[in-house]
């Protein structure tokens, strides 16, 4: 399977919330934008997106892949309930991406490097 293969793998396996199955694409030891977080910290980071985010969903827009490294800009619409990003949003529907990059080590991945644009959120929100 191509590491493009094995990363829309992962992303439904995101979008299902099927958090046993996370340990099949993410490594034991991942970092998340150079902080140690495991497995288990990984987890709880996306199971808090979700209850922050009840409909979020990662929408592939762009992907790009060059072994061992996975380039995505995920879309994203959703309805954060409170604050995002520090920004009171409030239950309002917003529209932004996430440019990130993705280190896979054994088929798994092992560091993320994510940027989400924060820009775009702001322009949606009242001044």
């Amino acid at each position: 399977m191509s590491l493009t293969d094995l990363y829309r793998a992962y992303i439904d396996c995101l979008n299902r919330q099927d958090w046993d199955e996370l340990g099949q694409y993410v490594d034991d030891e991942v970092e998340h934008n150079g902080r140690p977080l495991k497995l288990s910290g990984y987890r709880d980071m996306l199971v808090q997106d979700f209850k922050d985010i009840p409909d979020l969903r990662f929408n592939i827009q762009l992907l790009l892949g060059s072994p061992p490294f996975v380039a995505a800009r995920l879309a994203f619409r959703c309805s954060p309930k409170a604050k995002f990003l520090g920004l009171d949003v409030n239950g309002r529907m917003l529209s932004f991406a996430e440019n990130v990059f993705y280190e896979f080590r054994l088929s798994k991945i092992a560091s993320v490097w994510s940027v989400i644009d924060k820009a775009a959120i702001e322009a949606q929100l009242p001044g």
